[in-house]
């Protein structure tokens, strides 16, 4: 998840599996950490640079981050996968698997994180399997509404204990609500449905 790299590249067409790929890594990635260094930031106030600073803290960051990214993916891909159906015709269930295929490779382009280790990495790679494989059973969520079965397991990550949190959730979802729909608003204007379901499912 190299951020900033991802950030301010020009912002390319989504055209075939690679640029989809490209778009729900760099989208996920943003999504979970600026969440998580935002809230960090705003709970320790004055004192953030300091907290930052300290090698534990840093630590809880890194895992955080890691253990939401995964949680990303689901959100964002269930984006991708609403905005895709209705290029998909009778095609959709093919898209749907294949979709799914590109999200787990996207979280396989990662070395499995120290702090999670194998087991666990293998645990939110199956998760988010399942989670991708739900969307089959409903119709396209509003991208507001898409957060609401993973809100409070994100919030849950925040590195910042537990007594500290307040009554925080609301802001954390309401934060996740906006954000993909800013996302859905950036993948509507950048697709062409068209080619990449063609490359999904041929």
């Amino acid at each position: 998840m190299k951020l900033l790299q991802r950030l301010f590249r020009p912002k390319e067409r989504v055209i075939d599996r690679k640029t989809l790929a490209d778009f729900i890594d760099a989208q996920s990635a943003f999504l979970v950490q600026k969440g998580i260094y935002e809230y960090s930031r705003a709970r320790a106030g004055h004192y953030a640079k300091v907290l930052f600073a300290e090698d534990g803290f840093a630590a809880s960051v890194e895992n955080a981050r890691w253990r939401a990214f995964p949680l990303g993916l689901a959100m964002v891909g269930e984006v991708a996968e609403g905005v895709l159906r209705p290029y998909a015709g009778d095609d959709r269930a093919r898209m749907r698997d294949e979709l799914t295929a590109l999200v787990l490779s996207v979280l396989d382009r990662y070395p499995v994180p120290p702090s999670i280790g194998a087991h666990g990495w293998d645990a939110a790679r199956s998760e988010l399997a399942g989670r991708m494989e739900l969307t089959a059973g409903h119709a396209p969520k509003l991208a507001m509404d898409i957060p609401e079965p993973l809100a409070e397991t994100y919030f849950d990550l925040m590195p910042i204990h537990e007594k500290l949190r307040g009554r925080d959730f609301s802001t954390t979802r309401n934060y996740l609500r906006v954000s993909l729909c800013n996302i859905h608003d950036e993948l509507t204007g950048r697709l062409d449905g068209p080619a990449v379901v063609r490359t999904l499912v041929n």
